[in-house]
């Protein structure tokens, strides 16, 4: 009967350690909530004044961004 106690002491100290944890994950509050760190969309202000051209054909003399 002692060797089945010592066998069952890990399991034991296991399932003790990790109700443990469970208990403070429970218990713990709500985190505070994101806020965002200024990486919104800057819309440039007129938009695209000409047509699109087909990737591999630009005008001579236009410069690629």
């Amino acid at each position: 009967m002692a060797i089945v106690a010592i066998l069952l002491l890990p399991v034991v100290t296991m399932l003790l350690y990790g109700m443990d944890r469970t208990e403070d994950w429970l218990a713990r509050g709500p985190r505070p909530p994101r806020r965002a760190r200024g990486r919104h969309l800057r819309l440039i202000h007129g938009g695209r004044r000409q047509a699109a051209t087909p990737a591999g054909r630009r005008e001579a003399g236009t410069e690629a961004a």
